[in-house]
């Protein structure tokens, strides 16, 4: 039983899943997957035995295991040959050109090395497990000296894992990330405009920006290209940015930020929109310059950074501290915004990518803002755990799909991807317009604990354009598939979770809903991005 179910795991970590894998990650993901099998088969031999049940065919035990062993190499090479053809699955829901091979002798190599390095690690546990038993024998029952050994063993190696590892190896992280923030590009220089922030005149030092706070600030489209497309009235965008290290709290690094603002004439434009980064502090071009080519410059937007870290480390060590700094910046912002007479305000909008969508989420004081509300909020790439975007998911109308929820009348919530606009909903909007840009294959989206033991939503039909058909559920594999696939979703622009620019065009347009504005208008800044240098 062991080596069919490791085999049949190891199979089943080849079929399609949400993004193509290189042989060398396929086979570490093959292994790690064949060794759960091998596992979960060792359990339920113990379980039986811990049982005292009697064993069936004991006479014909080796003939057995001899035929396992042939039934699991038959799956092994059988899956290995038809491995290419899984991967091209996938690259073909993606419009990507076919691989002639999906390298099977390196992905079995790789698979028993991993295999083998995590046998190793199983077997020091059973060492250890072993050793508690012994000194607990001559004090407890077989079976409960054996739970408690069991539970004395397992407490271990979570505890130097969790209280070692991880944590030393994100202090090391943070360590690091926090010099590379640090160092100032010997091209870059401070910018000479008195209103921008990092200036000599600006409240934020151009140092206390931080590498991607002097990146974005740099990185303003000038009035003269966003004349190009907007016409003469174009204008220079207003950025406000405050790095970690402009301030020793979140509190005053929101105080600052939103001085900076005032200082800037943030509040003086027809638009304001509180962006949260993600975890590096990184803002993603795509979304912002073409909300500022659209609104013909006449936007300002501040952000503040609260983490040095990146992505899933960011999560793992500084979400707290992400929420808390963005619900200090809104509330500095809002709380003068509402201050301000409603004829001479700028409509005010949030934004958020990724980590920054669910932070973003996460400390919008929804019913504080009813009685003077904000305009709309665009959040792309909401990861699985985003508490608005799961009520969406969950609560959506039945006859629409997990990937691309309908909410309500749409009114108030719509969601859209490369190729369904935001406006396709028979309900006109009303006073809020919030958007969700989601792609089908975005493993960070689509990810859920629940796909361990029951099908996902999102693979049921109608299923979106960019997962392969052929792509299958198996309880426990497809959730460590989707798991791996989050690590290598910003391979492919437009797929995953590499959101572009084009992209964002439409789903702006819905929340923004800019004067004049049509097809042609939407196609004409689509042709111009395409022009322009990717996001990363």
């Amino acid at each position: 039983m062991c080596l069919l179910l490791a085999a049949t795991f190891f199979a089943a970590s080849l079929t399609p899943s949400l993004m193509p894998r290189g042989p060398i990650v396929q086979g570490a993901l093959a292994g790690s997957v064949a060794i759960i099998g091998y596992g979960i088969g060792h359990l339920l031999r113990w379980i039986w035995l811990f049982l005292d049940i009697p064993q069936p065919f004991k006479a014909w035990h080796s003939r057995l295991q001899l035929a396992a062993c042939g039934l699991a190499l038959l799956i092994v090479v059988a899956s290995l040959w038809k491995s290419a053809d899984w991967q091209n699955a996938t690259r073909t829901a993606m419009d990507l050109p076919p691989v002639p091979t999906a390298y099977p002798l390196t992905i079995i190599s790789v698979a028993v090395l991993v295999f083998g390095a995590i046998w190793l690690l199983a077997l020091a546990f059973q060492f250890v497990l072993n050793f508690a038993r012994r000194r607990l024998d001559p004090l407890f029952p077989r079976r409960v000296s054996a739970f408690l050994g069991f539970c004395l063993a397992a407490w271990l190696f979570w505890a130097i894992g969790d209280g070692r590892l991880v944590r030393n190896g994100l202090e090391l992280a943070n360590s690091a990330f926090r010099a590379a923030d640090a160092f100032i590009e010997p091209t870059q220089a401070p910018p000479t405009d008195p209103m921008a922030t990092g200036s000599a005149a600006s409240l934020v030092s151009w140092e206390h920006l931080g590498k991607w706070g002097r990146d974005y600030v740099s990185r303003t489209p000038s009035r003269d290209e966003i004349a190009e497309f907007a016409g003469p009235s174009a204008i220079k965008p207003i950025r406000v940015y405050v790095g970690l290290r402009a301030g020793a709290t979140p509190e005053e690094r929101a105080t600052i930020a939103l001085e900076e603002l005032k200082r800037a004439g943030g509040f003086e434009r027809s638009a304001l929109v509180v962006m949260v980064p993600v975890g590096t502090g990184w803002m993603d071009p795509g979304g912002q310059d073409t909300m500022e080519f659209m609104l013909g410059g006449d936007v300002a937007t501040v952000a503040v950074q609260y983490s040095y870290l990146k992505g899933a480390l960011s999560v793992l060590s500084d979400t707290e501290v992400g929420e808390e700094q963005s619900r200090l910046l809104f509330k500095a912002v809002y709380d003068h915004w509402t201050r301000l007479p409603k004829e001479n305000r700028p409509k005010l909008y949030v934004h958020g990518l990724s980590q920054g969508a669910q932070i973003s989420q996460s400390t919008i004081p929804f019913f504080d803002l009813l009685a003077d509300p904000i305009h709309g909020a665009l959040w792309v790439g909401s990861p699985f755990f985003s508490p608005v975007w799961r009520q969406v998911r969950n609560g959506r109308r039945p006859e629409s799909p997990a990937w691309l929820p309908k909410y309500g009348n749409g009114s108030l919530i719509r969601s859209t991807n490369q190729k369904i606009n935001a406006d396709q909903f028979d309900a006109p909007w009303g006073p809020i317009r919030i958007v969700f840009l989601n792609y089908g294959s975005d493993p960070i989206v689509a990810f859920s604990y629940a796909t361990g033991y029951q099908e996902p939503d999102w693979r049921k039909e109608p299923r979106a354009f960019d997962v392969p058909s052929e792509l299958r559920w198996t309880p426990i594999v497809t959730m460590l598939q989707v798991a791996l696939d989050t690590a290598f979703s910003l391979s492919i622009p437009g797929y995953g979770h590499y959101y572009i620019a084009e992209d964002y065009i439409d789903a702006w347009a819905s929340v923004l809903d800019p004067p004049g504005w049509d097809a042609k208008r939407s196609a004409e800044l689509k042709e111009l991005f395409k022009r322009r240098a990717p996001a990363f």
